[in-house]
């Protein structure tokens, strides 16, 4: 049955939402009403669970900023756990799933499924069998089950993961396009699925400052005390990350008027504190800093430290990437030179890339930026640019926008090609 409503509609499948305030949901957040103020009719699936207090229940139907939100139940397994993460995900797929077969069909749709929880992706399968004519689309901001694999959680070899690769490859290949982080990520997805159509539409930074900011001598004097060039580590930092090259690089500027910080949390965070060791001077920590201080956070660096480990490489692509670009900071990233992160620094010259064996020749470099202020400014401003030429909000949601509605008339999604790189950051 046709809808009365003029507007096209797209339904998006995330597991958490307004008013959760973890990262990815305020990704979400952002795209649900990017695509309402550009004219379609939103309408949000999430679980009622927060993510960090599963028994945090919110309201089963409201209206929020023009979007509609209609929660899915489900019961208070933890996130925190492997085998709770699993659970929700099943439970979430399952309901997705129930929802596109049976629910309304409208005649000019649309639907959107992230990769939160775990496996998401498998909702595709009933909803095109459903809605064979539907535009679908995967925003793949982690990649399954590569990234258990590289996690040490899945054995390459199993049964299990030659299961969910099949399943998953079957998933894809019914998108009418998958939304990747990068090249890197663009690769795996054809390697799993020959064939399927990509598209780079990255995250932007949740804080997007109009001019280049200074930064606020106090927070900076907390982070890296009385040291000429500051270089920051904040956010999350977990199994995909690495920190050997940076210490290594810390510890090769010993005596320098450069010093680090690692800001934020994670599984891996107590780690790389008992890796510090009393002569490790110049090394800092500090705590998680919540969104309303997190300007002045980033702000307060020269430099903005992003890790990947090479296992991990277009499993995943790092978001902070985009907040240190719009903040006008840049960027020394520690990963596979491989890496989507790794080519946008060469493409846009916005930072360098760290191994172990290039630690003296970037440690040389470090040393000549704390006596070039004037060369910092400049490359502060330069980074600024790029971020608004390339990754911001506006330009990101412009893409998803003119991608969706060129796709509504598409019966049978298209599987034998990149799409244009005009559209691909």
């Amino acid at each position: 049955m046709a809808s009365a409503d003029p507007r096209p509609t797209v339904t998006i499948l995330y597991h958490f939402f307004h008013p959760d305030d973890v990262v990815s949901a305020r990704h979400f957040d952002d795209l649900a009403t990017g695509l309402a103020e550009r004219g379609w009719r939103v309408i949000v699936r999430p679980s009622n669970r927060a993510c960090r207090s599963g028994q945090a229940c919110f309201a089963k139907r409201e209206t929020w900023n023009g979007v509609e939100i209609e929660r899915v139940w489900r019961p208070d397994w933890s996130q925190a756990s492997n085998r709770g993460r699993l659970l929700n995900a099943m439970w979430m797929v399952k309901n997705w799933s129930r929802i596109g077969l049976f629910s309304r069909k409208f005649q000019r749709e649309a639907m959107i499924v992230g990769t939160d929880p775990i496996l998401s992706v498998l909702a595709v399968l009933p909803w095109r069998l459903r809605r064979p004519s539907a535009t679908i689309a995967h925003w793949c901001f982690d990649l399954y089950p590569d990234a258990a694999v590289a996690d040490g959680l899945l054995s390459a070899d199993s049964w299990l993961n030659r299961v969910l690769t099949k399943l998953t490859a079957a998933a894809y290949r019914r998108c009418t396009f998958i939304a990747d982080l990068g090249a890197c990520m663009a690769r795996r997805l054809d390697a799993a699925a020959p064939g399927v159509r990509t598209v780079t539409l990255t995250p932007w930074a949740l804080v997007e400052p109009s001019e280049v900011p200074a930064s606020d001598p106090a927070v900076r004097r907390e982070l890296f005390g009385s040291a000429e060039l500051g270089l920051l580590y904040s956010g999350t930092f977990g199994r995909a990350h690495t920190s050997s090259e940076f210490l290594s690089l810390a510890r090769e500027l010993r005596g320098e008027s450069v010093g680090f910080c690692f800001a934020g949390r994670g599984n891996r965070m107590e780690e790389l504190q008992a890796e510090v060791t009393a002569a490790d001077v110049n090394i800092h920590f500090a705590g998680f800093a919540p969104e309303a201080e997190l300007e002045r956070r980033l702000t307060a660096a020269d430099i903005h430290l992003v890790s990947l480990r090479p296992e991990w490489t277009g499993t995943v692509v790092p978001s902070k990437f985009f907040g240190a670009l719009a903040a006008g900071r840049p960027v020394l990233f520690a990963g596979s030179p491989e890496s989507a992160i790794a080519q946008w620094i060469r493409q846009h010259e916005v930072g360098w890339v760290l191994t172990q064996d290039n630690v003296a020749e970037v440690a040389t470099l470090l040393r000549r930026l704390t006596h070039a202020p004037h060369e910092l400014a400049e490359l502060r401003e330069h980074c600024h640019r790029v971020y608004h030429e390339h990754f911001s909000k506006r330009i990101v949601l412009d893409r998803w926008d003119q991608m969706l509605r060129n796709q509504l008339t598409i019966v049978e999604p298209v599987t034998n090609r990149r799409l244009e790189p005009a559209l691909a950051t």
